[in-house]
């Protein structure tokens, strides 16, 4: 498929993951790329095999305001316009509520909320131009809650809200505005996790498909978000979650039926 010929994209966390995936999706599918992360190195690997004249590697990070005004402006210099803007660049971190600290609840909603206010604004104008798209990462945590993650709750609640505020402002704009929600996803982030054997035990239990979604899998999502496709998808906070979201939170009860 080639759905994003003559189409611009910013990834953002393109150097790892979901974001990595991401980019090469889209890369496949013939649009020009613009690769952010904090790593360079690791942007420079996410290119590798891709026409060099459709690729921008872009390293900074979305947390700092006058980096993600000069970001799209380079974007729009280079390549003339804005299409799709991913705003995949996210942290969490793991630990009791007593355990979070002023700097701790600060660089998460610096890195998971800021960062999307920033490039949504800074996007905003190109992208009424393109009638373009916005595809936010918030989570399956960004839908309930769970246990140790508070600030990164918190985070993606916000995320999956403002999804749907824009959503509302600009749909009759042109401009769609979609989130899509992952539960467990195998990145270099979870690895320390599923490491975890009563973890993954707890989340083979908790997800009807059995197991982890791969990022290859949550790209392919945004894609069709970002493609005219979907076109008549807006506001959603589409769950990539193997079934998670299905339940009601009750036990399973044909376990212990006879």
């Amino acid at each position: 498929m080639n759905r994003f010929t003559g189409k611009v994209v910013i990834v953002t966390g393109a150097g790892s993951g979901i974001g990595a995936s991401t980019a090469s999706r889209f890369l496949k599918e013939n649009a020009a790329v613009v690769l952010n992360g904090r790593r360079e190195d690791k942007l420079h690997t996410t290119a590798i095999g891709f026409d060099a004249t459709k690729v921008l590697v872009h390293p900074g990070d979305v947390s700092d305001e006058a980096y993600v005004k000069q970001l799209v402006a380079d974007t729009v210099s280079k390549f003339g316009r804005l299409d799709v803007l991913v705003n995949n660049a996210g942290m969490a971190a793991f630990g009791p509520f007593e355990q979070v600290t002023t700097e701790i609840w600060r660089k998460t909603m610096a890195t998971d909320v800021d960062s999307v206010y920033f490039a949504s604004r800074e996007a905003l104008p190109h992208l009424l131009a393109t009638k373009g798209t916005i595809i936010n990462l918030s989570s399956a945590s960004g839908i309930g809650g769970d246990w140790g993650l508070s600030a990164y709750n918190a985070a993606k609640g916000a995320v999956t809200n403002f999804t749907r505020a824009l959503a509302l402002e600009y749909g009759s704009r042109g401009i769609r505005v979609n989130a899509v929600a992952p539960s467990l996803t195998s990145t270099e982030a979870t690895v320390d996790l599923e490491k975890m054997e009563g973890v993954m035990t707890d989340f083979s239990t908790r997800l009807p498909i059995g197991r982890a979604a791969s990022p290859d899998e949550i790209a392919s999502v945004i894609a069709f978000l970002a493609s005219d496709d979907a076109g008549f998808i807006n506001g959603a906070i589409l769950p990539i979650d193997g079934g998670l979201s299905a339940s009601n939170g009750q036990p399973n009860f044909l376990k212990h039926l006879g």
